[in-house]
């Protein structure tokens, strides 16, 4: 057999997502682009904000010598220095290039801690619904899974959060904003968390880690402000990518940072370096490195965003979905009018051309997830498909 068991179990659980994207490209290929709605693949349409392409420019005008050359592993140490001031400014907490490691976008930074403390039979914790390709990425290095519930909100479920901690328990993988709910943990929950595993590493003499995937955590809507894990907890490891806040996610380009009060912090380090190199990253692309030294402090306008999720909010409740107000990200995570998720997502797709993902691929059948990354004509002319099965159903 070829293909191992280890990447066919994978392939299973992780291939929704990328499925109906290409069933979409298969559908506009017979009916026109035009006439299918891809709500399925969060594929950000936003162009990257002026100051990006004017760094572009700069660097492109004004190359320096070896600007497309190796540099160490780690990454430029002018672009770790910005990286850390901007991190310094959000948290109040002083950081430095020593902290930083640039990374091949959030999945290769997440990757990268991941292997850097995992041993095998090591447990990370996921909160269901999850990012579909985590259970992937902790398998990728020898780890175990225990999956957390959340609450009717999608927030989680503290008391079980606590109960799953275990001797081998190495680290909680989280992101908030979150993909699929756009759900964002509130300082109250991020306080309580840190006393929780505080109170288990003493319990059981070992650090236990935060690792925190954070591409969103600059589109948030309604005044909310972002609560980083560096302020509640001292094993703190930060994963990030500039994807989705300056709009480029085929760039790959991101970072990991960890808390400088860390135990073991400089070892750490060396390892997240060495991780990088053996995972066969070798280093951030060098170019995009340059060009976000400049940009910590830029984003795409998030109110273009906050618009379509008013939009598509509003008509989902308008048509009878039960369904929680996103509060950062670009996802809604309605509740499906049948208990086959499945089916309703084909029924959507077969019927009225509209592409989403079903729940069961973020380990929560019985829901399915949009996405409002999209132009307004793609987000528009998807209402009538939902409204149509809305009353098929009897929603209202």
């Amino acid at each position: 057999m070829s293909v191992s068991a280890r990447v066919k179990k994978g392939m299973e659980l992780g291939s929704w997502i990328r499925r109906m994207f290409e069933e979409g490209l298969a559908m506009k290929k017979k009916f026109g682009a035009e006439n299918v709605f891809d709500l399925s693949l969060g594929n950000p349409i936003m162009e990257p904000p002026p100051e990006f392409k004017r760094e572009i420019k700069r660097l492109a005008e004004n190359p320096f010598p070896g600007m497309h050359s190796y540099m160490e592993n780690a990454g430029y140490p002018a672009t770790r220095a910005a990286i850390a001031a901007q991190l310094t400014k959000e948290t109040g907490i002083k950081l430095t290039e020593k902290d930083v490691i640039m990374a091949v976008g959030a999945a290769g930074a997440i990757n990268v801690a991941l292997k850097t403390i995992l041993d095998p039979g090591d447990e990370v914790i996921l909160f269901l619904p999850w990012f579909v390709d985590y259970f992937n990425y902790v398998e990728n290095h020898d780890g175990v899974v225990k999956l957390v519930p959340t609450d009717e909100g999608f927030m989680p479920r503290l008391d079980e959060f606590e109960k799953a901690i275990g001797p081998r328990t190495k680290a909680v993988l989280i992101d908030s904003p979150n993909n699929p709910t756009g759900v964002v943990y509130s300082e109250s929950l991020m306080t309580q968390m840190g006393e929780i595993l505080r109170k288990k590493e003493a319990e059981y003499g070992a650090e236990i880690f935060i690792v925190s995937d954070e591409p969103y955590k600059k589109i948030i809507y309604d005044g909310l402000e972002y609560p980083s894990p560096l302020n509640f907890h001292r094993h703190s490891i930060i994963a990030t990518s500039h994807s989705k806040d300056l709009s480029i996610p085929g760039e790959r380009i991101g970072y990991v940072a960890l808390h400088p009060e860390s135990s073991h912090h400089d070892e750490m380090i060396t390892g997240f370096v060495f991780c990088t190199r053996v995972l066969g990253f070798i280093n951030a692309p060098a170019f995009m490195q340059n060009v976000v030294r400049h940009l910590q402090d830029v984003t795409i306008p998030v109110s273009e965003y906050q618009r379509h999720r008013d939009f598509i909010y509003g008509n989902l409740v308008e048509m009878g979905y039960t369904v929680n107000k996103p509060q950062g990200a670009f996802y809604i995570f309605p509740r499906c009018p049948i208990e086959d998720d499945v089916a309703f997502v084909h029924e959507l797709q077969q019927e009225h051309h509209v592409l989403t993902v079903p729940g069961v691929a973020f380990g929560t059948p019985g829901y399915f997830r949009l996405v409002y990354c999209v132009d307004d004509r793609t987000l528009e002319c998807s209402m009538p498909g939902l409204e149509a099965l809305a009353k098929k159903y009897k929603l209202k």
